[in-house]
């Protein structure tokens, strides 16, 4: 009988906890969201876990910490989550925490749309039979009368697309990059990025005590969830793994009741349900090996 893979129990539970890290990001943000502007939350999202691994990972690493083969692809990847988190969190601010979270989790399906012109990937009927089922759901969470407004709907797609771009030069840059390198560069760049526009962003009241720490927390929650990220992806099968990644719809719609005594509608909840749905029956059918397209 095959061996299981290595690790798997602890590859599972540091998915979880990074999952659970990636809410608390969400969740801080959108409270926040309401008294400060949206470029303030992501600076220091970005700038705190940029610090973060200068003191922890630097010393150790030094130059290893940004050696690419692709410095090029490094930096638009970055700008690529940057743009996620900016449209995630300016979202957030307008929409409940669980709509936001699903829409946004509408990535791996123009990932899927993707993947054949870009990474001349062949896609079988399932896989396009899950899109179109993972658009309804979309569709089912913002649909006229469900109380969400047009704008926030905007940046949560805008997020998707971005977190879908992402996810394509993540795949590509995976087999050559050290992953500490490429979540560093994703840090640098946020981190530079926010920091050069910061006379023209910054606004708003200063935070207080209270709010200055959960402003700090941000960039923990960032830093040490996508660390978690890391290491239960090497302890484990990307294809055994990527399924688990929409229980962090279930933390979200959990944590939208607890903290914002929010509740999605039956139509709603149905559209999440249906994109967490069709991303696990895309991510589990991506583990069946298929000849790539014969280029030109």
């Amino acid at each position: 009988m095959p061996d299981s893979p290595p690790h798997l129990l602890r590859a599972v539970l540091l998915l979880l906890g990074s999952l659970v890290l990636f809410v608390l990001l969400d969740a801080t943000s959108k409270y926040l969201g309401r008294s400060y502007p949206v470029p303030m939350l992501v600076w220091t999202r970005y700038v705190v876990h940029f610090l973060l691994m200068v003191v922890f990972l630097a010393p150790s690493m030094r130059l290893r910490l940004v050696s690419t083969q692709r410095p090029g692809r490094q930096v638009v990847r970055s700008l690529c989550l940057l743009g996620t988190t900016f449209c995630a969190m300016a979202a957030l601010s307008r929409m409940p925490l669980a709509e936001t979270t699903a829409i946004v989790f509408a990535a791996p399906l123009i990932v899927t749309l993707l993947a054949r012109p870009v990474l001349g990937e062949r896609i079988g009927a399932l896989r396009w039979a899950a899109v179109i089922v993972g658009f309804v759901g979309v569709l089912l969470i913002a649909r006229p009368g469900s109380g969400l407004v047009a704008e926030g709907i905007s940046f949560a797609l805008g997020g998707a697309v971005s977190y879908a771009i992402y996810q394509i030069l993540t795949r590509q840059l995976s087999p050559t990059e050290n992953p500490v390198t490429m979540l560093f560069y994703t840090a640098l760049i946020g981190s530079a990025g926010m920091s050069l526009a910061l006379p023209w962003i910054w606004g708003g009241p200063m935070p207080g005590l209270v709010d200055g720490l959960l402003f700090l927390s941000m960039g923990v929650y960032g830093g040490l969830g996508h660390f978690l990220l890391i290491r239960a992806f090497r302890d484990a099968p990307a294809s055994v793994l990527s399924p688990i990644l929409y229980v962090q719809l279930v933390w979200a719609t959990l944590f939208g009741w607890l903290v914002f005594d929010h509740v999605p509608d039956g139509a709603a909840l149905g559209g999440i349900l249906t994109i967490a749905l069709a991303g696990a029956i895309i991510a589990l059918d991506s583990r069946r090996p298929r000849p790539a397209l014969n280029p030109g």
